[in-house]
Order: structure tokens, then sequence, then C-alpha cells
């Protein structure tokens, strides 16, 4: 399950790569931080380890891994609308 602190730190992670301009970070930020909420609910919901989260337009996609009784872990990615 992803803590809390490897979610700010994806979110720190997408504000870093934000273009120069002031007003342009303050939306990067926004969004990451959207995007974490919507990270977080769905690590909660599907009991899995988080591997991405990418902010698309006006929703967030996130892929998380999940355990299986006994199987290999699969795949889910889910897109949540902000």
């Amino acid at each position: 399950m992803a803590s809390p602190l490897s979610v700010a730190a994806l979110a720190a992670g997408l504000a870093v790569s934000a273009p120069s301009p002031d007003d342009t970070r303050t939306l990067v930020l926004r969004v990451a931080r959207d995007c974490s909420a919507a990270a977080q609910q769905v690590v909660d919901e599907t009991g899995g380890q988080l591997l991405s989260v990418q902010p698309v337009g006006d929703a967030c996609i996130i892929t998380v891994l999940v355990q299986g009784n006994g199987q290999r872990p699969r795949k889910v990615t889910v897109k949540v609308p902000m």
C-alpha cells in the first residue's frame, strides 16, 4: 500500500517538472494535489501499491499493482475525473 509520503513525493516530482512561469507552476501543483487525493483513494479502495499517477486533461490516470491470493499481481489502471 502506498504511504501518504510516497504520494506527496510523486506530487512534488510533478511540480518540479513544471515550466518556469509562476502561473503554470501553480496550475501543475493544483493538478498534482488533486491527483494525489485521487491516487490515495484508488490505493485505499484496491489495497494495491501505487505505480504511477498522470494528470491528463481534466482527469487523473492512476495505475496500481494489486496482489492476488497466491497469484501474480495484476496491474489496474483507473481514470478518475478531477
